[in-house]
């Protein structure tokens, strides 16, 4: 950890070469929980501040991250990042959700040492950021509970469609043995067993979302409670009528509905 800056109440920091922010409590960092809020692709911890301190006034420590070529990482504005990590989807997107992934469990390791954070972990995003904590509670079972606004637990994103056009399927290329590698291991649909301790998961999903389709969440709880049925019930999917991709990614009441949910005592659905 090198040395950090305040501002605001935010201060930020690095957790080896990853860009980190947090907000603690009103009643002190320790033994609470950490509450991960991720950016979604092209954003950066700025982007996540508002949620974070809700999180913080929910009496959880907030920490967010700048993911790989994002934020304080980053060489390109956000319009270019997104027009190139959508053109050669499998490609550019699935490394980029494995090593954020994998980043923030190093950033577990971090705030449990050095922020005296209890010994459970609660984790969301939008997006991009969604993704990854859904992934994040395979692969690092202090992760209890998840919310995800505009998410899948399914990185292939069968029918996805461009942001700026409904009607245009996005080709999504060819993966090479590094993004194949990530895909592989971190998946959550294709990695169902990495579930079955039963972590919480909240998906937003926006009914007429056809860049993030519902469907990907919507099977991942169908197979969830199909290979264990002892979890019916601990993954929700609500799909709201009516709702866009960005517009579930804007809409502050589905970040509000995700942020309840990762204040919710670890045991309760």
């Amino acid at each position: 950890m090198t040395s950090t800056e305040e501002s605001e109440g935010v201060r930020h920091g690095w957790v080896d070469d990853v860009p980190v922010a947090w907000i603690e409590p009103p009643a002190g960092a320790g033994g609470a929980t950490v509450a991960l809020w991720l950016p979604h692709l092209g954003g950066s911890t700025q982007a996540c501040l508002p949620a974070m301190r809700e999180l913080a006034e929910l009496g959880m420590i907030a920490v967010s991250l700048d993911p790989w070529r994002h934020g304080r990482r980053g060489g390109e504005s956000a319009a270019q990042l997104t027009e190139r990590v959508l053109g050669d989807f499998r490609q550019e997107m699935w490394p980029l959700l494995g090593r954020t992934t994998v980043e923030c469990v190093r950033v577990l390791d971090w705030a449990a040492a050095e922020l005296g954070a209890g010994p459970g972990a609660v984790a969301g995003g939008v997006s991009m950021g969604g993704d990854c904590a859904v992934a994040l509670a395979g692969l690092d079972h202090r992760v209890r509970r998840v919310a995800a606004v505009a998410a899948t637990a399914d990185w292939t994103r069968p029918g996805m469609c461009a942001l700026d056009d409904p009607a245009r399927l996005l080709p999504q290329g060819h993966a090479g043995r590094h993004a194949q590698w990530w895909f592989d291991r971190l998946n959550p649909l294709t990695n169902i067993g990495a579930y079955a301790h039963g972590p919480a998961i909240a998906f937003e999903c926006g009914a007429d979302d056809s860049h993030v389709p519902p469907q990907g969440a919507l099977r991942f709880r169908e197979t969830i409670e199909h290979v264990y049925p002892r979890h019916a019930g601990r993954i929700r999917v609500t799909v709201h009528p009516g709702t866009g991709h960005l517009d579930a990614a804007r809409d502050p009441e589905l970040t509000r509905r995700c942020l309840a949910w990762l204040a919710q005592p670890g045991g309760q659905p």
